[in-house]
């Protein structure tokens, strides 16, 4: 096991005692020694539609037969074109341009190069700041680490993008402990924004991102009115708004996207994960008409971007993409979470009272169960409950002390009962 450089992973610790999956299928996973683990978090926020889905596999291969890959530069193929007017089509109106990666890293890195070089586009080359979040995770490229602010992904790697400044993240216990559905308290913590304007001036900041639910830090979730205060002050400002839906688009909230949850439209979103249900990677970026046409002005035989991948609107992604979108729409997997939200929202907040339990978060098909640490060993106490779930047939997520369950939309009700009846079991053993 040892030429395997393994990514956000305890290497030594892991090949110490491997846990290997060989199969899935729906809801569970297979180990290597046989048993059936129930997937609680969507493999990684993505496998949205259930594992192993026949129309999907059945989609790749005939298009693999058909043509392995096509260049995407000067040339493309009718998948690419096909599935970005399927995308659009599912987007506010008004954001019809589809840009295509092959990950949230790539779609967040595109989002912020787009957002620069439309300023520059029409004659606004000083707008090159950007606006991030503490505790906002933006993958893993150079531009996604400066503008995220989670301190163990930024602090090994250098002075990163400059200009670059955060907002205050959306958490207070204090104000928010046990909250069902988005919090009440917290709206005025967007205001600090106006603040950072008047540090640096408008004229200085390209675009504002955040997660509109902030996934991977540990389920921390908009206050009641903070996103709309987000977009007026940007639009006050002439600054763009970048939603990061990687984890909260196709479904995750029971609505296609967060901006049809919470009824406010970016000017552009990054998306990833659940396009493909992690089939094939793949990632995208929707941006609004305007941002496209301030490119296409020059003229028509030059290149008006000067971005792209080898592998952008890879033939047995768009494939795998296609058939994705088939099922959401055939099964109604986009607003399933709405009607599940009552129950898994119950069902978490179940946990309440048990040991060492100190906040429970929820929205959508997400949930976070914050832990209390262990005195001077951060994150033990959360591992120890993702080892020992795992032993009982349950995959969860942790990060730092907090338990992160994001499900495959397909969950049944007997699939909660057992997803938070086992963490419930896990929870009591806990020293």
């Amino acid at each position: 096991m040892d030429a395997f450089w393994m990514p956000f992973t305890a290497n030594r610790q892991f090949k110490k005692a491997p846990r290997l999956f060989v199969g899935a299928k729906d809801m569970h996973y297979t180990t290597d020694d046989g048993r059936q683990v129930l997937d609680g978090t969507a493999g990684l926020w993505c496998v949205n539609a259930g594992h192993c889905r026949a129309e999907i596999v059945q989609a790749v291969q005939a298009q693999v037969a058909a043509m392995d890959y096509a260049p995407a530069f000067q040339m493309g193929h009718p998948g690419a074109f096909e599935l970005a007017a399927q995308l659009a089509a599912l987007l506010p109106t008004g954001m019809d341009k589809v840009f295509f990666t092959n990950s949230g890293s790539e779609s967040v890195d595109t989002a912020l190069k787009v957002a620069l070089a439309y300023h520059r586009a029409r004659g606004e080359g000083t707008r090159t700041r950007f606006i991030g979040r503490e505790r906002g995770y933006h993958g893993v490229g150079f531009g996604g680490i400066s503008v995220g602010g989670i301190v163990t992904n930024r602090k090994f790697f250098g002075p990163m993008l400059a200009g670059v400044d955060h907002l205050p993240h959306t958490h207070d216990k204090a104000h928010q402990a046990f909250t069902k559905g988005q919090p009440e308290w917290g709206a005025h913590l967007a205001d600090e924004l106006e603040r950072i304007v008047t540090l640096h001036d408008a004229s200085t900041i390209a675009a504002v991102i955040v997660e509109p639910v902030a996934g991977s830090t540990g389920v921390l979730l908009p206050p009641k009115g903070y996103l709309e205060k987000l977009r007026a002050i940007c639009d006050r400002h002439g600054i763009l708004l970048i939603f990061d839906e990687v984890i909260t688009g196709f479904g995750r909230l029971g609505a296609p996207f967060a901006t049809d949850y919470f009824g406010v439209v970016p000017d552009i979103i990054t998306a990833a994960k659940g396009l493909t249900n992690a089939t094939v990677p793949m990632g995208a970026v929707f941006f609004k008409n305007e941002i496209y046409d301030a490119f296409m002005t020059g003229p028509e035989n030059a290149i008006e971007l000067f971005h792209g991948y080898t592998y952008s609107g890879h033939p047995l992604a768009t494939a795998a993409g296609l058939a994705t979108l088939k099922i959401y729409k055939e099964e109604g997997l986009l607003t399933r979470g709405a009607e599940l939200a009552s129950y898994w929202q119950e069902a978490a907040h179940s946990l309440r009272g048990l040991p060492h339990v100190i906040d429970v978060r929820n929205l959508g098909l997400i949930a976070g169960i914050e832990l209390e640490p262990i005195q001077a060993k951060p994150t033990a106490r959360a591992f120890d409950a993702f080892l020992r779930a795992f032993e009982k047939g349950l995959l969860i997520r942790t990060t730092g002390d907090i338990i992160a369950l994001s499900p495959p939309l397909i969950i049944e009700k007997s699939h909660i009962d057992q997803l938070f009846g086992t963490l419930a079991e896990v929870l009591r053993e806990l020293p």
